[in-house]
């Protein structure tokens, strides 16, 4: 691949957990010598989208942030949680409100409290006309019908590290969503469904993650040390959905990179 075609953007990277806390310049660096100059970098606590939003500060135009807490800690969101991440949200660093969702696969909060948890964000990101990152994870149908009552007055939204099938990715393309492609398609064990889907995504919702530092891609010539993910992977994981999508990784480089910018009022950049 010529190198100045590509330009890409991880919109979902744990920036912020301590396993980067050694060495966090030095993926950064390692990720803009592969073409991935730019990371949204995930909230999934109010800690964290603090911490999310002081590094887009210290780095405008290379770092974004999301505000959001992960069902995971859906115990957490109380009216001070919903008051802070809503001054969060209106920081113009902040491009998307989550990530926030349900997830039934580990059930760390109680489901009826990860209902209440998503639909409080979900009305931050009406308040804040921002997109929301979404996490769903055994739990579609509670989601979809959460989400549907209120998509029409968001401004359009990620399912986040999908891993669902066609059936599931057509409803969430039905709703307007884009649709957040990880190193999970490169997993030979769990990664059927989401194959099959992306071989229906149009090269107009397809966004790109490594979900950072987690999901490595399995198929890497050479494990990580801790099997770390780091966003300098997104070059794999585009070469990888490129394949799937039936198109040259250019293509979809420069796709994903425009759908990115469009979703989340990012600058668009001169790509010659």
């Amino acid at each position: 691949m010529a190198e100045a075609l590509i330009d890409l953007v991880d919109i979902g990277a744990n920036l912020g957990h301590d396993s980067f806390d050694g060495d966090r310049d030095q993926v950064l660096e390692r990720a803009a010598a592969a073409g991935v100059r730019r990371l949204i970098v995930t909230g999934t606590t109010v800690a964290a989208s603090r911490k999310a939003v002081a590094m887009a500060h210290a780095a405008p135009g290379r770092l974004y942030a999301t505000a959001g807490v992960h069902p995971h800690h859906a115990t957490d969101v109380d009216d001070a949680a919903i008051a802070e991440l809503t001054e969060l949200a209106t920081d113009k660093a902040v491009v998307a409100v989550g990530e926030c969702g349900l997830d039934y696969f580990r059930d760390y909060s109680p489901r009826d409290v990860q209902c209440e948890a998503f639909a409080a964000q979900l009305a931050i990101a009406v308040e804040t006309g921002k997109p929301v990152l979404l996490h769903q994870r055994d739990a579609h149908d509670d989601f979809v019908y959460i989400l549907r009552k209120r998509m029409d007055r968001i401004n359009g939204g990620v399912a986040h590290c999908f891993t669902g099938g066609p059936d599931e990715m057509q409803e969430y393309l039905d709703m307007g969503l884009h649709i957040g492609v990880t190193g999970w398609i490169c997993d030979e064990r769990r990664g059927h469904d989401l194959q099959a889907a992306v071989r229906e995504l149009p090269l107009d919702r397809v966004l790109l993650e490594t979900d950072a530092p987690y999901l490595v891609p399995r198929d890497l010539p050479e494990a990580p040390r801790g099997r770390r993910n780091e966003p300098v992977y997104l070059r794999h994981i585009l070469e990888a959905t490129a394949g799937f999508m039936g198109c040259e990784p250019e293509e979809l480089a420069a796709a994903a990179t425009r759908n990115t910018e469009r979703l989340f009022g990012l600058p668009e950049r001169n790509r010659g």
